[in-house]
């Protein structure tokens, strides 16, 4: 990964890691084997006040996990961040961040689902790539395979450098319709892009590589979301779609190529991201060309 990309800076072995919660809380128990963890890879670990707090369904009070937010970036030790978990919570933060500090500060930033929402907020606001890619108590500490981990410390550690395909395993492509097109990647979880709609956050689209996942959503919950996003004009300037993994619901591939294939861009099915195991890291608001033909995604 090229040190263009703001945001995307190699860390280096033995590095600190910042660890934030910015939206649901885990288990005292789960904290606790944070920072072992990340020591038995070669890292330190600077878990933020919030990991620990809790209010209702939040990592604590908003003003809590704004300030770990903050406090993460500015931390010049703080070689990256990588979010606790998901659940809910990112969005009630978004108009009160400090994006130029964010821009000043940019380094990786690691999460998924719920964090979909300030991935695309830092994208769009601060100009800073971010990592679609597994969080510490969701999908790494205690996972029987390490198969994410790898994925995700090798992207940190070794970057990506221009024409390196973006690693997907094993899996299973398929491409719902074929071609070849070039865009930033944008994107993430299906139903948090929704709930941006309206808000100065609504993710941009026009000549992006859209990706999207979900979690436990039927397939007429997955039309309805997306339909959302084509009746907002959010779909229609997209120059290729990526789908990952749409995990714990019926089969919703059907409606998806029904929904998306008329717009007549390049489809690539199933890449393995999101809330899957493995659950590959995939570069944000990066330039990257989807082959849909050869199922594969390449960093430019």
């Amino acid at each position: 990964m090229s040190a263009r990309h703001s945001g995307l800076r190699p860390i280096t072995p033995g590095a600190t890691i910042g660890v934030i919660a910015p939206a649901g809380p885990a288990s005292a128990e789960a904290v606790d084997a944070i920072a072992p963890w990340l020591a038995a890879r070669g890292f330190s670990a600077r878990i933020f006040p919030g990991c620990r707090a809790r209010r209702a369904h939040l990592a604590g009070e908003d003003h809590e996990r704004l300030a770990d937010l903050h406090a993460a970036f500015s931390d010049p030790a703080i070689a990256a961040i990588i979010c606790m978990r998901g659940g809910y919570g990112s969005a009630r933060l978004l108009d009160q961040i400090d994006y130029p500090l964010i821009r000043r500060h940019a380094k990786p930033f690691v999460g998924y689902s719920d964090i979909t929402a300030l991935h695309t907020a830092f994208a769009q606001d601060a100009g800073m790539a971010s990592i679609h890619g597994p969080m510490l108590t969701s999908d790494l500490v205690g996972a029987v395979d390490g198969t994410s981990a790898d994925a995700l410390f090798d992207m940190l550690c070794n970057g990506l450098d221009s024409g390196t395909d973006l690693p997907c395993g094993d899996a299973k492509l398929v491409s719902l319709a074929g071609g070849r097109a070039q865009g930033r990647l944008v994107g993430g979880n299906l139903s948090v892009l929704c709930s941006l709609l309206g808000t100065p956050w609504a993710v941009e689209t026009r000549d992006t590589l859209l990706f999207v996942e979900e979690c436990n959503e039927p397939s007429y919950r997955v039309d309805r979301l997306l339909t959302q996003l084509r009746l907002a004009g959010k779909l229609a300037g997209v120059a290729g779609f990526l789908v990952g993994s749409f995990s714990d619901a019926d089969d919703p591939g059907a409606v998806i190529e029904e929904l998306l294939a008329p717009f007549g861009k390049p489809i690539l099915c199933g890449w393995p991201a999101g809330h899957c195991q493995p659950n590959y890291p995939l570069p944000l608001n990066v330039p990257m060309i989807l082959d849909a033909d050869a199922r594969r995604l390449m960093l430019v």
